[in-house]
């Protein structure tokens, strides 16, 4: 099964995607802004594809697993693996660059104006997203890649 993220719009911190499960339109996504020397938590990853984990450690796993809005589902964090010059990248909740440290935040709303980019109902997004995916996820059979059409020459 795969993630796709197109990301198709971006200023100097944010960036915003059309994300997609087996070429089926999902939801929006919304990351930190290009650059290219690294900033720690304010740099996107690279394009590219890359398998995705299931993580069941760390402050973020035991948050959704008490969250009202997630406990239901929750079996552990949508964990982007093997990421150059990355660690801990995840899919989550969130609505702004601000909410994000290189994770991928997903909403079913989108602000696209740069300079105030961000996406809204993010936690219906998570629900219908991790809903999809995280069985193939578990089973070793997930993985994400990153489209870079929001800059000239990819």
């Amino acid at each position: 099964m795969k993630i796709t993220v197109d990301r198709y719009q971006s200023d100097p911190d944010s960036t915003v995607s059309r994300v997609s499960v087996d070429g089926v339109f999902v939801c929006y996504g919304l990351e930190d802004g290009y650059r290219a020397q690294k900033v720690a938590g304010e740099t996107r990853i690279p394009a590219g594809a890359y398998v995705i984990g299931v993580r069941k450690v760390g402050g973020f796993h035991g948050r959704y697993a008490r969250d009202v809005r997630f406990k239901d589902i929750h079996r552990g964090m949508l964990h982007i693996l093997d990421i150059p010059n990355f660690e801990w990248v995840l899919i989550h909740v969130g609505n702004t660059h601000e909410h994000t440290a290189g994770c991928l935040l997903v909403g079913t709303a989108v602000n696209a104006t740069p300079g105030r980019m961000s996406i809204g109902a993010s936690a219906v997004a998570y629900r219908k997203l991790y809903s999809m995916v995280i069985d193939a996820a578990e089973a070793g059979d997930l993985w994400i890649e990153y489209i870079d059409n929001d800059r000239a020459g990819g």
